[in-house]
């Protein structure tokens, strides 16, 4: 029986960056990874096909926030660092059949863009006279935009939006949780255009980037190697301490700590234990332990995914210029959208090639996520077909299914994550970690792996 300080359960980036650095800060300390999987990094993986670089999950992170490239320069790796073209601020939607371009520009939007019809742009408009809510209250993203900005800005922007960041369905994700800096618009500037008017002149003042329509503000950043090259570098450092194919199957509340026991037999002895696990991995472990706690873990819904990685050649199909195309529910196609890869970040694809993946299935359509690797591949090449125009047959394929995706953060997950942490505080030495809770992106993970370090560690940040 192995004794340690810390045993992190999942080598997923949230598990490896907090045991990087509580093992910095604590170097006395003993801690461990276990981690299920043949190798680290969860979905963040990278597979190499001549040539072709392709991502099995997310494609990078956003220079907006600091926290990845914190990380980046502590680990000495920022000369791995990649920044996407500058064609990535050009984003569009599939809708009313055609492909359509989301102008930067508020102005252009609703001057120049046909995405929204003249009515819808009145209606959008309308918002800034709109009076914001009286209360605090946890309404689903749909709820929320019919109020403020209509059913046509819902279906024909917000919807496919929810889809590409979350794989999820607007009529039940919490605008609270998935969008809080939407929901604070409203809660502190009396509105959404209200509020944006005042952050542009905030950004304009501090001399930052802002975002527009299109997509978020900063930089959209990976590594030359993709974004697997992360997860691997933080393991170097953890040394011999990540145990691979190790899968944790219960834990167990001790007088001095916990016991933890691998279904291949192996058992530790710990003082604190992580678990940076999914969530519905988690609650498996823990329903020994506390069945209220794996109730509440069980009950965070996850979206499916399939994703299916196309190459072409540049003469057949062209090289499209942008970060990808969106789809509203409302045009019924069997795909998300597309991710055009070899635009981002051109070294994605040999020369004369081109790069895209297809997304397929979500809480939309979870039933298409998990069909065999020949009916996601016709799938998406109908779907490129439709919206691209693209009738050439792919030189290469790649497929990646994942049964439980994302998680969802549906209406009441706010009150859900308050009666987690009155559980955890009758557990002490257990703590919770990764994406369920609070931000799916890679920013919000190693930001979270921060806080979650600190407070294993009894100090802290708030």
């Amino acid at each position: 029986m192995d004794k340690v300080d810390l045993l992190v359960v999942g080598a997923g980036i949230s598990g490896l960056t907090t045991a990087y650095f509580v093992g910095k800060e604590r170097p006395q300390w003993k801690v461990v990874v276990c981690e299920g999987a043949p190798v680290v990094g969860g979905t963040m993986q990278t597979s190499y096909h001549e040539g072709f670089i392709v991502e099995h999950g997310p494609n990078g992170f956003l220079t907006n926030k600091p926290h990845t490239l914190e990380l980046c320069r502590e680990l000495g790796i920022e000369d791995q660092l990649l920044p996407s073209s500058d064609e990535t601020r050009r984003r569009f939607i599939y809708t009313g059949g055609k492909l359509r371009e989301i102008p930067l520009n508020p102005v252009k939007f609703l001057f120049a863009s046909n995405i929204l019809s003249p009515w819808g742009k009145l209606r959008m408009l309308g918002e800034f006279f709109m009076p914001p809510l009286k209360r605090e209250v946890d309404e689903s993203l749909s709820i929320f935009a019919i109020r403020r900005l209509g059913r046509e800005v819902l279906e024909r922007l917000l919807d496919p939006m929810v889809a590409g960041v979350y794989a999820g369905n607007p009529d039940q994700v919490s605008l609270k949780s998935t969008f809080p800096t939407i929901h604070n618009l409203e809660r502190e500037y009396g509105g959404l255009i209200r509020g944006m008017i005042a952050l542009k002149r905030e950004r304009k003042r501090e001399g930052r980037r802002t975002g527009g329509p299109a997509g978020p503000s900063g930089e959209l950043t990976s590594f030359k190697s993709g974004v697997g090259f992360l997860p691997k570098e933080i393991s170097k450092r953890l040394k011999n301490n990540v145990l691979t194919g190790c899968p944790v199957e219960s834990i167990q509340k001790e007088k001095n700590g916990f016991m933890v026991l691998t279904s291949k037999g192996k058992r530790f002895e710990a003082r604190k234990v992580l678990i940076a696990a999914p969530a519905y991995a988690a609650a498996a472990m823990v329903r020994g332990l506390s069945p209220s706690l794996a109730d509440e873990l069980g009950a965070i819904p996850y979206a499916p995914m399939g994703v299916v990685a196309l190459g072409y050649s540049k003469a057949e199909v062209g090289r499209p210029e942008g970060f990808g195309l969106l789809v509203p529910r409302g045009e019924r196609l069997p795909i998300l959208g597309v991710l055009w890869d070899s635009s981002i970040f051109p070294n994605r694809a040999p020369e004369e090639k081109v790069l895209l993946r297809v997304m397929i299935g979500g809480a939309r359509q979870p039933e298409l996520a998990m069909k065999e690797d020949n009916e996601l591949m016709e799938l998406a090449k109908e779907g490129v077909r439709i919206t691209m125009g693209i009738e050439a047959d792919p030189l290469f394929t790649e497929v990646f299914r994942y049964p439980k995706a994302i998680p969802q953060y549906v209406v009441g997950h706010q009150k859900r994550l308050e009666r987690i942490e009155e559980i955890l505080k009758q557990l002490r030495g257990l703590f919770l970690g990764g994406n369920a809770y609070r931000g799916i992106g890679l920013n919000d993970c190693v930001k979270n792996a921060k806080e979650v370090a600190h407070s294993i560690m009894g100090n802290p940040l708030h």
